[in-house]
């Protein structure tokens, strides 16, 4: 299974942040070809190594990275990438991609 981890440090503008992500760019990323779940942090993260900026935290997963990579391809991986930048720059938010197993 692939999965997409999104850290997004606390926003400036908090109101305006909450309000892009829940109404528009969740509801755009749910239509990702291939996505098979999308889940967020509920409430506080706490850091246990002094990251305090840690606002909050996005998983996407995908049967491979392939499709994962093919799906971020598509017109409406093409608006989230667009629709992202919106709310939270580059310099506000690191996004990882990788495989993941059980062990």
């Amino acid at each position: 299974m692939a999965k997409m981890t999104v850290i997004y440090i606390t926003p400036k503008d908090k109101e305006f942040f909450e309000k892009h992500y829940f109404e528009v760019h969740i509801p755009l990323a749910k239509q990702l070809p291939g996505l098979l779940k999308y889940e967020i942090n509920n409430g506080p993260i706490v850091s246990l190594t002094g990251h305090n900026d840690v606002y909050r935290v996005a998983n996407l997963y995908f049967d491979s990275l392939e499709i994962m990579m093919e799906s971020f391809k598509s017109d409406i991986g093409q608006q989230c990438a667009v629709d992202r930048r919106i709310f939270a720059s580059d310099d506000e938010v690191q996004i990882y991609v990788y495989d993941s197993k059980n062990t």
